[in-house]
């Protein structure tokens, strides 16, 4: 074994061995992390692989109902699936509220989240004003929704009062605005929890930039958009992803409590359909073509939102 020497303060040298150097291309000793992560990689398997796994084997089966005998299907239920208008109406749907939401609500929530950010009088009091849509149950926001939207409800009765009568309709019954009345509820309910997280990251930014910027005679509207918005570009693809994510898959809960999918189709979406199919109809088939199908929209939907938002350095 290699030893050193070195000198012990009383001036008596002291041979001290030297830890042998690991031989050259070999691998350092792991600590055990594989062991560690192993019950989060159960869980994981389990509980998110598994049903991901069962929702294509369903697919393939004829499943009238929970208790009823399964059989081989094969393409049957895609063909069934494709063939279906109410499939149809719940992706022309599906594809408006994506379309107007997710944007609108990212455009506005970061618009917010700077503005907080700016640390503006009573910023505390506004980042606690906006958490307080995402404490709220769904059901208490579509009730409030609901008692706003009713033929006699706040919205009609405003119009009423300020004599544009003609105006009012049954916004949840109607077929050309249920369909608006969800997607405006999906923007109350999200807005304000992203705008939170906007400012928490726009916090993060140094100060000098946006000041470098206003001593060149840069306006807060082109320091938001010129300067900070490329600083965080790739988190503002993170929650527009969330978002995505958000509006495509917890639809259902707000078409449930609101609309049930009419008036006929005009306000079902794919999420409410695989919801109907498998609870209501019982058709477990049908249900779970429709939830591949959602699932590869959602997968595309995260890799185009991941391609546009990637930082360019």
């Amino acid at each position: 074994m290699a030893t050193t020497t070195s000198t012990a303060a009383g001036g008596t040298a002291v041979r001290r061995p030297v830890p042998p150097s690991p031989a050259p291309g070999a691998r350092p000793r792991r600590q055990g992390g594989t062991v560690l992560a192993l019950p989060a990689l159960v869980w994981y398997l389990v509980f998110m692989v598994g049903p991901l796994v069962a929702i294509f084997v369903v697919a393939a089966l004829h499943w009238p109902g929970m208790l009823q005998p399964v059989s081989f299907a094969g393409f049957d239920n895609a063909r069934t699936v494709f063939a279906d208008p109410v499939f149809w109406d719940a992706v022309q749907n599906t594809a408006v509220q994506l379309a107007v939401a997710v944007p609108v609500m990212v455009v506005c929530a970061y618009m917010v989240g700077y503005y907080v950010a700016q640390r503006p009088p009573g910023h505390r009091v506004i980042r606690y004003l906006l958490f307080i849509p995402g404490l709220i149950s769904t059901p208490a926001k579509a009730m409030v929704f609901y008692a706003a939207l009713s033929p006699d409800g706040l919205v009609n009765g405003g119009l009423k009062a300020v004599g544009l009568g003609s105006l009012t309709d049954a916004w949840l019954a109607s077929p050309s605005t249920a369909l608006a009345c969800l997607i405006a509820l999906d923007i109350w309910a999200g807005i304000g929890f992203t705008a939170v997280l906007f400012a928490a990251r726009l916090g993060s930014v140094p100060e000098e930039l946006g000041e470098a910027a206003q001593l060149d005679g840069a306006g807060h509207w082109r320091v938001m958009w010129r300067i900070h918005f490329p600083v965080i570009r790739d988190y503002v693809g993170v929650v527009t992803m969330l978002q995505f994510l958000w509006t495509l898959f917890g639809s259902a809960q707000h078409v449930l409590l609101l609309t049930q999918g009419g008036p006929g189709s005009s306000s079902t979406t794919l999420s409410f359909l695989v919801y109907q199919k498998a609870f209501i109809a019982a058709d477990l088939g049908y249900s779970q073509t429709v939830g591949v199908i959602l699932f590869l929209v959602g997968l595309v939907g995260l890799l185009a939102i991941r391609r546009v938002f990637r930082q360019s350095y």
